[in-house]
């Protein structure tokens, strides 16, 4: 039986206490997640709203879609390349130095955002788009390495039998920094006119970003490192090259790993990313001339050739109940974690994934049946989330020995959101548009997203009850 699929006598962490407290742990691991997933969100929000006009002037309003989802879309390149970059130091130097070094590129990537000229301004036509996929690249750079330095910051401390407890509160940082970052926007959209937020307002949850990220690296520089990374320092077990290691010998988990993220990845995207876009979009060619109107835009004879309708809501509107959803999410996040306990992380998973193939066929009727259907749609797709995202900051770790665990995961779960999370917005708007406004393209997409997730599930073992700490290649 190969180390990374080796059982334990225990249930986690072995009978080495943690040198880290858990309240040190539990906040570390989810203040980082919280920022970086705030820094992320702020982006996904204003590739909806502002940068379509703003990056993209020359366009008509479909391709402004198109293009700042493209460029939003350069972020989940990026991210499996930040795994590969980041989880090779923190194979090799340790997780505290990668966790910093993470948190730290993606609040300068942010902030530079806020203060980047738009394709308005005289001669940025080119540039001003240009550094705005350099930035979105950097932005994705730090988020591959984020998520499982602090994934195993939470894990690697927890106590015997609660690393799936413990896992979801790095998890928590997701749904906690899409509703900071949504909540802002609302306030925002409410107490400025349409044509301050575009000219000035929109930059504000960039620029404001900096303070979460010194308050996030003040408690990072506070951690201790972990002792699963010091038993590999010690045993002098640190692999020199970690990615080569895990393609040579761990590459069944890592195939894996990758599917079992698939479907959480379209599901979250397809909720967020583009619900938004569906939900206020004009509902009538009417409506879309006078947006472009408001906007300063002629609405012209392309406009009308391209036009397909959505909802039609205002975006505070549609923002709030998407926060609502948003709630579940957090909610059954936490919830996750003690399932994964009881019933193991393979089952609770299973029969999550088939709710998600049931809940893409649910999808276009929900979306048919006014503001009850829509707002039924969100609160049972977010808590869908909650159950199938809680449980991965331990699964996909305990796929793999100690000593190429941050690598390993790493790469598994930013090469699922390349193929997952980078075209889901872009092939559901796609489906959307080919289907003339429907959405019932878009439902199953993820039905067949969720059955690829299933049969990686049904393919793979119980993690559980590995020997988490004592784990190494």
């Amino acid at each position: 039986m190969t180390p990374s699929t080796s059982a334990g006598n225990s249930g986690t962490s072995g009978t080495t206490a943690p040198r880290n407290t858990r309240g040190r742990v539990i906040f570390a691991s989810l203040i980082g997640t919280t920022i970086e997933f705030y820094d992320f969100y702020i982006y996904a929000t204003a590739a909806v709203l502002v940068f379509p006009a703003l990056f993209f002037p020359n366009q008509t309003s479909a391709n402004q879609l198109l293009s700042s989802f493209a460029v939003f879309g350069v972020a989940f390149v990026a991210r499996p390349l930040g795994s590969i970059l980041f989880g090779h130091f923190g194979d090799r130097i340790g997780r505290k130095a990668t966790l910093v070094a993470s948190l730290l590129t993606m609040g300068i990537a942010t902030f530079l955002i806020g203060v980047l000229p738009t394709a308005e301004g005289a001669g940025w036509v080119f540039w001003a788009p240009f550094l705005l996929v350099v930035l979105r690249f950097l932005q994705g750079l730090a988020l591959g390495g984020e998520w499982s330095g602090a994934a195993l910051l939470a894990t690697e401390n927890a106590p015997e039998g609660k690393r799936a407890i413990f896992g979801t509160f790095p998890q928590l940082g997701a749904p906690i920094g899409f509703i900071l970052a949504n909540l802002l926007f609302v306030l925002l959209s409410t107490l400025l006119t349409p044509e301050e937020f575009l000219q000035w307002g929109w930059r504000l949850p960039f620029l404001l970003s900096a303070i979460m990220v010194i308050v996030g690296l003040y408690v990072r520089l506070k951690l201790i490192e972990s002792a699963s990374f010091q038993k590999v320092q010690t045993s002098g077990r640190v692999v020199k090259l970690p990615l080569g290691t895990v393609f040579a010998s761990h590459w069944r988990p890592l195939l894996l790993g990758t599917f079992i993220m698939f479907a959480t990845y379209v599901l979250f995207y397809f909720m967020t990313a583009f619900t938004l876009t569906y939900g206020t979009a004009p509902a009538t060619i009417e409506q879309a001339q006078e947006r472009a109107e408001a906007a300063g835009r002629t609405f012209g004879q392309n406009d009308i050739d391209d036009f397909v309708p959505g909802l039609g809501m205002s975006r505070p509107d549609f923002l709030w109940m998407l926060i609502i959803g948003v709630v579940f999410f957090g909610i059954f996040t936490l919830i996750s974690g003690p399932l994964a306990e009881r019933y193991g992380r393979r089952k609770m998973l299973l029969a999550t994934t088939v709710g998600i193939a049931v809940f893409g066929l649910l999808w276009a009727p929900l979306f048919g049946a006014g503001i009850v259907g829509i707002m039924a749609l969100l609160i049972l797709g977010f808590i869908l989330m909650g159950l199938t995202f809680g449980p991965m900051a331990a699964v996909l770790p305990e796929l793999f020995p100690a000593n190429v665990r941050y690598t390993g995961s790493a790469v598994a779960y930013n090469v699922a959101s390349m193929i997952g999370a980078a075209p889901a917005s872009f092939i559901a708007v796609a489906l959307w548009r080919a289907a003339g406004g429907s959405t019932v393209l878009v439902g199953a997409y993820l039905t067949v997203a969720a059955v690829a997730t299933f049969i990686a599930l049904y393919l793979s073992r119980e993690t559980r009850d590995h020997d988490y700490e004592n784990n190494v290649a």
